[in-house]
């Protein structure tokens, strides 16, 4: 299993606007320039799914698989022999908002997938966080 996490704390954003940024997956493309679009009919909850099409790449069909609102959610992205999960949260500290994203991958061709799809995922974290915080603090 191949596991990265990375953070920042921010006083520029809420819990509740990173919540509405991120359930608005209709507009991710708006601040994520790594994504020609994402697309979700539906509510933002346990259970429904969303396309993402990166830049470059093949639409992949994105599973939520827990969501609680304010606070965090999990996705699942399937491949042959492996699948990724995204976990998102969202903690108030007395420093300011502590925003996480931990990428795991696990099985037999988890190598692969980590090398094709989570590295550049975790490597582009710290330009896309401060992102996501500017586009939420306009929300």
């Amino acid at each position: 299993m191949w596991i990265r996490s990375h953070s920042i704390v921010t006083k520029d954003a809420t819990k509740e606007q990173m919540w509405k940024l991120f359930t608005d997956v209709n507009n991710w493309h708006k601040w994520d320039t790594e994504i020609d679009y994402a697309k979700m009919d539906g509510p933002f909850e346990k259970g429904n799914h969303f396309i993402l099409k990166p830049k470059g790449g093949p639409k992949v069909k994105i599973e939520l698989i827990e969501t609680t609102p304010n606070r965090s959610f999990t996705d699942l992205t399937r491949f042959p022999l492996a699948k990724m999960t995204g976990e998102h949260r969202f903690e108030d500290t007395p420093e300011g908002l502590r925003i996480t994203t931990t990428m795991k991958v696990e099985g037999i061709l988890a190598f692969l997938w980590v090398k094709i799809v989570a590295q550049n995922i975790v490597d582009g974290l710290p330009a896309e966080m401060p992102a996501q915080v500017r586009y939420a603090s306009s929300l």
